[in-house]
């Protein structure tokens, strides 16, 4: 098992090298599962009532590498960092983990709001980790057309 994480602002294609790297896994036969982290934090809270939410992560349970998109945009609650916590915990040693997110691991304190949270997370996350800060101008700020 080993984990990327890709940090940078947005447009400079952590997304788009997550699921390439996640469709690489595909073609090798590996179970590959994407979310976004509202979208996760949606399947976590209603895990326990909803059918659908229950196959979502039984899914992303069983699978080999995981990518979580987007980390940090959203503000989270309190229970949605401990319900994030008990995830990777979960995922820690059972699969591959790939996460995008505009914040540097400095603010992912602030992010779950809680120090000794964000120290347990990070340890399981970045053990067997490479680390990618990515600089740059924004791909579709760069490519855009004119609004006018």
């Amino acid at each position: 098992m080993y984990n990327l994480i890709f940090l940078c602002p947005p447009g400079l294609g952590k997304t788009h090298l997550s699921i390439s790297l996640g469709y690489r896994a595909i073609e090798m036969g590996y179970r590959v599962s994407f979310a976004t982290m509202d979208s996760l934090m949606h399947t976590l809270k209603t895990q326990e009532i909803s059918r659908k939410s229950k196959g979502k992560m039984n899914r992303i349970l069983s699978s080999s590498l995981v990518i979580i998109d987007e980390l940090g945009y959203l503000p989270i609650t309190r229970e949605e960092a401990n319900l994030f916590f008990q995830l990777i915990s979960s995922l820690h040693e059972q699969a591959s983990i790939i996460i995008t997110s505009n914040k540097g691991l400095g603010d992912w304190t602030e992010l779950l709001g809680d120090p000794a949270l964000t120290t347990v997370v990070l340890d399981r996350i970045t053990h067997r980790c490479e680390l990618f800060n990515m600089t740059g101008k924004s791909y579709r700020l760069e490519h855009r057309e004119s609004l006018f």
